[in-house]
Order: C-alpha cells, then structure tokens, then sequence
C-alpha cells in the first residue's frame, strides 16, 4: 500500500491541528503513479504549511485497513481534522475497483470511529445526499461533517478549491466561518462546483 508523508520544509513549525488525511481510490494499489491529488498535497505543505499523510486504495478492505491505521495506529489521529477522499462513485456511493459501496454501508464500517472529523470529498465524485442519508452518515460515525460537490469533474478539478478550503482551516477552526469565508473568496468556483456541505 503506497503511503507517503508530505513533510514541511524544516524552517517552519508544525502546527497541530493542521493534517489532512488524504485517501485515493486507485485502480493498483502497486502502481507507483504521481497523482494530482499528491501534487497537491505537496503544495499545501509548501505553499501553506498544511502536513498530510497520502495513501492509495483499490479495495473496500483496503479503505477499511487505511482508516483503522489512522484511528487506531496513528497518535496524531487527533491532529487530523480533515479527511481527504479522492475517489469515484455516485451521489451517495465511492467505487473502488468497479464496486459501489453506499456512505451507508461505509457509515456501519466506520461505527463510532470518525469523532468530530470532517469527511471531504473531491469531485471525482459528486456527493449528493438526502437528510436522512447525511444524518445517518453523521450519527453512526461521529463526524463532525460532510462535505463535497455536487457537479462532477467536466474538465474542471477540484483541486484549488480543495486546497482552498483545507487553508482556511488553517486560520479558524470554526466550520461554519470557514464555508462562509470560501464563499466570500471563492463564490463563483464555488458555484459552479455546487459546494455542498452535510452536519
């Protein structure tokens, strides 16, 4: 299973609370390719000071496996605010390796373990949930929120918004002044993305 660190230059100090956790689902875990996904979390290390841990997977066991290494192994667990899921799927589904697997089904494997994280999707997938889909998803697993797009790819990543959005919680930890600062700053990306968040 590929992993790597994206470590901050050393003149720069770390703090705490500033990880994100940054899964992708891979058609090869083995393949050794530099995604966008890792080219941008090299970014944010060295443009914005923001550490991230990058793993790759191609199975639900391996999504499973990624996770429980970070909530039991990993004692920085608490430091990572911010889950980070590059991964196709539907509206409520990821597909790993030509599979769907409901955010239900994802919800029961992670019971309890996602406390006050905030789960991101990227717009590999577009993540579009009901009340009910969204607080079943929060009450099971103990996150904090949802977030994601509700337009897909079409040509236009994600990817600075993501980066965008991961730097304003740099500066205040405070969800709901994070969404409305993006959309200060952001407002048409964010609109034409469909910017959506679920607490």
């Amino acid at each position: 299973m590929l992993e790597k660190r994206h470590q901050l230059p050393q003149e720069q100090s770390i703090d705490e609370e500033n990880f994100i956790y940054c899964l992708e689902g891979v058609q090869d875990i083995e393949t050794n390719k530099v995604t966008e996904a890792q080219e941008n979390l090299t970014q944010l290390a060295m443009k914005y000071g923001i550490a991230s841990i990058y793993k790759t997977c191609d199975t639900i066991e391996g999504l499973e496996d990624s996770l429980n290494a970070l909530v039991l192994d990993d004692h920085n667990f608490k430091d990572y605010e911010i889950i980070y899921l590059v991964m196709a799927g539907e509206a409520n589904s990821i597909c790993l390796n030509d599979y769907y697997y409901t955010l239900q089904e994802i919800a029961e494997i992670f019971e309890g373990r996602l406390k006050g994280k905030i789960l991101h999707f990227s717009n590999a997938k577009i993540l579009d949930l009901d009340e009910e889909e969204s607080q079943y998803f929060l009450d099971i697993t103990g996150a904090k929120a949802v977030s994601g797009y509700g337009y897909e790819y079409n040509g236009v990543s994600s990817a600075n918004l993501d980066k965008a959005f991961f730097n304003l919680f740099k500066e205040d930890d405070n969800m709901f002044d994070v969404v409305e600062e993006l959309h200060q700053r952001h407002y048409n990306v964010c609109k034409l993305l469909d910017f959506r968040l679920y607490y």
